[in-house]
C-alpha cells in the first residue's frame, strides 16, 4: 500500500491549540474594537467567479499573477479570494438597497500563490473593514483611529503611514510621466524603504523614462521638503490631481489632530500601496518595534471599483482597512513573555477514582459558565498536576474518594499553593 503524503500544503499550516488560543483572542479582540466602531458583520464566499477578481477593478496584474484558479464539473472558471475588497465591492454592487452608509466587517481566510516569508504564508486570514458612502476624509480618519485602538488592546505599539495616490499620481503627471507608465512607476516608487534609492532609479531608468523625467523623480525623492504639505502647494497650481491630493490630506489631518493621533500617524510622500485599485488615501501600519519589518495591516481610499463592477460611472465613495491575523500573531508571539500566557481554562477537574462523581463537579461549574476540563485520561495525581503547571491552569480541583465520602472537594491554587475545601453534595 502506497504512503499516503501527510505534510501540508507549501505556504499553509495547522495551528494547535497553543497557538490557536492566542489567535482566537486576536481574532475577538479585533472583532470587539470593529462592533464599537458600529460595524456590522458581513461573509462572502470563498469560491468566486474568476473574472470578477481578474476585473480590473480588482488587485491589479502582481495579485493576478497569485491568484488560485480552477475549474468545476460545470467547466466554468473559478477563483479563490485573494482579499476580501473585491467579494465586499460585489455584495453592495448586487444590494442596491443597503442603505448608506455603510459600515461592514469580515474575518476569513484568503489564498495567494506567492512567496512565503515571515507571518506570510499562501493561505491566510484576514480582518477588514469598510465604510461605503462616505466621501470626507473622516471616513479614513476612524478607520486609523480604530486600528490604533485594537493594536492597543493587543499590546502593539504601531505607527502608520498614510499617503494620497492623487497627490502622488498628481506629481508623475507634473514630471512627465506618460499615463500608461505612471501605474508602473507608482508600483517601483512603493519599494524604496525597501530596496534603496539607486535600485528605485535603476528601474526606472530599465521602464525607458526619459532622462529629465528620472531627474525630476530623483531629485523629488531625495529632497527633505517632501514631507511638508508646503512643498506641494506650487505643483498644485499646475496640477489638479495634486491640488485635489493635497486637499484631501489636508482635510484628513485636521481630523488626526483633533483626535490627537498625529504623533502615530505619519505622512510618506512615497507611500504607494502597489495595488490599482486606490484612488486617494493610502495608509500601511507598521510595528515600532521592528520585530516584523513589512506592514501588519493596510488599506485606502477606492471610490472605483462598486460603480465599475455594476458596469456604470457611477462613484461610491469606499475606503477600507485590512489587518492580517497571521503576522500580527507572529508578532504577538514574538513579544509574548511565557508569564503572560494565560490559559484557556477557568477549571481542571482531577478525579482520584471518582470519575463519575468528577463528572458531577465539572457539569457543575460548566452550568455557572466557567471554562472546565475534567481528566479523562486517568493521570496519576503528580502528572495531573504537572499538566496543570504546564498549561498555565491556576484553579485545580481534586476530588477523591475521601472527599466523596465527607461530601466536599478541594480546589488547589497553583499560583500561591493555596487550598481550601467547598462543599458539594454527591448524592441527595
Amino acid at each position: 500500500m502506497k504512503k499516503m503524503n501527510y505534510q501540508n500544503v507549501k505556504g499553509t499550516q495547522d495551528y494547535l491549540p497553543s497557538a490557536e488560543i492566542i489567535r482566537r483572542n486576536i481574532r475577538r479582540t479585533l472583532e470587539d474594537v470593529f462592533i464599537l466602531y458600529g460595524c456590522k458583520p458581513l461573509e462572502t464566499p470563498i469560491l468566486n467567479y474568476t473574472e470578477l477578481l481578474a476585473s480590473k477593478y480588482g488587485g491589479g496584474s502582481e495579485i493576478l499573477e497569485e491568484m488560485y484558479t480552477l475549474t468545476d464539473r460545470g467547466e466554468r472558471e473559478l477563483a479563490l479570494r485573494y482579499d476580501l475588497t473585491i467579494p465586499f465591492a460585489k455584495v453592495v454592487a448586487m444590494n442596491p438597497s443597503i442603505k448608506m452608509p455603510f459600515k461592514r466587517y469580515e474575518i476569513g481566510k484568503v489564498f495567494r500563490d506567492g512567496p512565503i516569508k515571515t507571518g506570510r504564508f499562501r493561505e491566510f486570514t484576514q480582518c477588514d473593514v469598510d465604510i461605503v458612502g462616505v466621501e470626507s476624509q473622516i471616513a479614513e480618519a476612524e478607520l486609523m483611529k480604530m486600528a490604533l485602538d485594537a493594536f492597543n488592546k493587543l499590546s502593539l505599539k504601531v505607527k502608520i503611514q498614510f499617503n494620497n495616490r492623487k497627490l502622488l499620481s498628481g506629481m508623475l503627471e507634473v514630471f512627465e510621466t506618460s499615463a500608461e507608465q505612471i501605474n508602473k512607476v507608482v508600483l517601483i516608487l512603493d519599494k524604496i524603504e525597501k530596496v534603496g534609492l539607486e535600485a528605485v532609479i535603476r528601474e526606472l531608468e530599465e521602464l525607458g523614462l526619459s532622462v529629465s523625467t528620472i531627474g525630476s523623480i530623483q531629485k523629488f525623492l531625495g529632497d527633505k521638503g517632501n514631507t511638508s504639505f508646503n512643498y506641494y502647494e506650487p505643483f498644485a497650481e499646475k496640477n489638479g490631481q495634486v491640488k485635489q491630493g493635497l486637499e484631501e490630506l489636508k482635510e484628513l489631518i485636521s481630523y488626526l489632530d483633533f483626535l490627537e493621533i498625529n504623533h502615530e500617524c505619519v505622512f510618506n510622500p512615497f507611500l504607494a500601496r502597489g495595488l490599482e485599485i486606490y484612488t486617494g488615501t493610502i495608509y500601511e501600519i507598521f510595528l515600532v518595534d521592528p520585530i516584523i519589518k513589512s506592514s501588519i495591516g493596510s488599506g485606502g481610499r477606492y471610490d472605483n471599483a462598486i460603480g465599475g463592477l455594476i458596469g456604470t460611472n457611477q462613484k461610491f465613495s469606499t475606503v477600507g482597512i485590512s489587518f492580517g491575523l497571521d503576522v500580527i500573531y507572529t508578532a504577538v508571539e514574538k513579544t509574548m513573555e511565557t508569564s503572560s500566557v494565560h490559559s484557556y481554562l477557568d477549571y481542571y477537574v482531577i478525579p482520584i477514582n471518582t470519575l463519575i462523581e468528577s463528572l458531577l463537579v465539572a457539569n457543575f461549574f460548566r452550568e455557572k459558565g466557567y471554562r472546565v476540563e475534567l481528566e479523562l485520561g486517568n493521570k496519576k495525581l503528580r502528572k495531573a498536576l504537572d499538566k496543570a503547571n504546564i498549561e498555565n491552569i491556576r484553579n485545580v480541583i481534586i476530588v477523591g474518594e475521601n472527599e466523596v465520602k465527607n461530601n466536599y472537594f478541594k480546589i488547589k491554587d497553583m499560583f500561591t499553593g493555596e487550598e481550601k475545601k467547598e462543599s458539594f453534595q454527591f448524592y441527595k
